[in-house]
C-alpha cells in the first residue's frame, strides 16, 4: 500500500470502528479504516443482533437511544434487514415478574407488562410462565449481514478500507501498518478486546479481560415467526436497567441458590430469530486475559437444555456452534487518550451493537 492520508484513521472494522466512520462521514471528514482481517469476523458478527436499548441504564441508556435512531436510518440507507419487534422478557417466577413491575413503573411507557397469555401470544414459550414485559423500542438485525452492509455503504460514501492490513503503531498524526504508513488528522483505535496488544499498560489499568461466550444456531422447533428478541429471568441479572430495580438482588440470590450451575457459567438465557427462521440461542460468559483455547461441551449441553425448556420444545437441532469474544472491564466503556489526537475506544460490557452508534459521536466531539 502506498502512503495514504485522511482526517480520521480508524483501526478496526467492527461495529465500534464503523460507528465512528458513520459519524465522521456525516461531519464531512475523510476516513480511512484499517482492518487486519479480510472482513469483520469478530464480536460484531457473532452476537444476537439484538438492539437491547431499553434494558440499559445511565450513560449506556443515553448511547443506546441515540444509536437506535442511527440504526433505523442505516437500515434504510444501507439496505439491510431490521425488525422493529421489540423484546419480550419472560418471567417464570413471581420474583422475576416483580423486577419487571418495578422496571416498567420506572420507564414511563418503555416497558409494557404482559400476563402469561399475552406472553404466549407474542413468543413461543414452555409451561410455567407467570407473565412478562414487552420492550417495544428494541430492534433486531442480522449481525452476519448488517456490519458488512454498513461497511459497503460507507465505501460508497468515500470511506477507504484497507482490509487484511495489520496496524502496528498509532501515534499523533500517523498510523503505521504492514502495508505502509497513513497520515492521520486523528486516530481512533477500535480494536475491541485487543487493546492490550497495542496499549498493554492502559489495558491493565482498566482491568481489561476477554469475555468468551458460547452460542449456537438451532432450527426453529415451532415453525413460527418470532418478531421480538426473547429474554428470561437470567437476563435480569445482566442488564443495568434491571440491576437498578430494588427487588433484583433478591432474584439474584434465589437464582444463585437454586440454579448455581447456571449462574456460575454466566448464563444469559435468551434467543433471537434469524431472517431464515433459525434461532440464535445462548449465551454463557467466562472471563480471562488469556482464555483457554479448549471448549467444554457441557456448556453447550446446558444452553441447549435450558433453551428447549424456555421454548417448551424437545431436543433442539444444532446447525452451528461458535464462541464470541468481547472486551470486559470494570467500567462499561473504555475511552482513553494515550497521546494527543489518538483515542482508544472499546465497549467493555458486551453491548457494542446496542451502544456504539451513540457512543461514537461523543468521542468525535471530544477529538474535535
Amino acid at each position: 500500500m502506498t502512503s495514504d492520508a485522511a482526517d480520521l484513521v480508524i483501526v478496526g472494522a467492527g461495529i465500534v470502528g464503523l460507528a465512528h466512520a458513520v459519524d465522521a462521514v456525516a461531519r464531512g471528514l475523510s476516513v480511512v479504516v484499517v482492518e487486519r482481517d479480510e472482513r469483520a469476523v469478530g464480536a460484531s458478527v457473532r452476537n444476537f443482533g439484538h438492539g437491547c436499548f431499553t434494558a440499559q441504564d445511565g450513560v449506556a441508556l443515553r448511547y443506546a437511544m441515540a444509536a437506535r435512531t442511527t440504526w433505523l436510518r442505516l437500515a434504510e440507507e444501507a439496505g439491510f434487514w431490521l425488525e422493529e419487534g421489540g423484546t419480550v422478557v419472560v418471567a417464570r417466577a413471581d420474583d422475576e415478574y416483580a423486577v419487571l413491575e418495578e422496571f416498567a413503573a420506572d420507564r414511563d411507557g418503555q416497558a409494557v407488562l404482559l400476563d402469561a397469555r399475552q406472553v404466549a401470544e407474542r413468543v413461543p414459550v414452555g409451561p410455567g410462565v407467570v407473565g412478562g414485559a414487552w420492550l417495544p423500542l428494541d430492534v433486531r438485525v442480522d449481525p452476519r449481514q448488517a456490519v458488512h452492509a454498513i461497511a459497503a455503504w460507507l465505501a460508497r460514501r468515500g470511506v477507504r478500507f484497507h482490509w487484511a492490513t495489520s496496524a502496528h503503531l498509532a501515534e499523533p498524526g500517523l498510523v503505521t501498518t504492514g502495508r505502509g504508513r497513513i497520515r492521520a488528522g486523528h486516530v481512533v483505535m477500535a480494536v475491541g478486546h485487543d487493546v492490550d496488544r497495542h496499549f498493554p499498560d492502559l489495558a491493565e489499568r482498566a482491568g481489561l479481560r476477554r469475555c468468551v461466550l458460547r452460542m449456537l444456531r438451532v432450527a426453529d422447533p415451532h415453525g413460527r415467526h418470532v418478531a421480538p428478541a426473547v429474554l428470561s429471568g437470567f437476563s435480569l441479572l445482566r442488564y443495568g436497567g434491571f440491576q437498578a430495580c430494588p427487588t433484583q438482588p433478591a432474584l439474584r440470590a434465589r437464582l444463585e441458590s437454586e440454579q448455581r450451575a447456571l449462574t456460575d457459567i454466566g448464563l444469559n438465557l435468551m434467543f433471537t430469530q434469524l431472517p431464515d427462521g433459525d434461532l440464535t440461542i445462548g449465551d454463557t460468559h467466562a472471563y480471562a486475559v488469556t482464555p483457554e483455547p479448549f471448549d467444554d461441551d457441557e456448556l453447550d449441553r446446558r444452553v441447549l437444555a435450558e433453551s428447549a425448556r424456555l421454548l417448551g420444545a424437545g431436543p433442539l437441532a444444532v446447525r452451528e456452534r461458535w464462541r464470541g469474544v468481547y472486551a470486559s472491564a470494570r467500567d462499561p466503556f473504555l475511552v482513553a487518550a494515550p497521546m494527543p489526537g489518538v483515542r482508544v475506544v472499546s465497549v467493555t460490557s458486551g453491548i457494542g451493537m446496542t451502544t456504539a452508534l451513540g457512543l461514537a459521536p461523543e468521542v468525535l466531539d471530544d477529538l474535535a
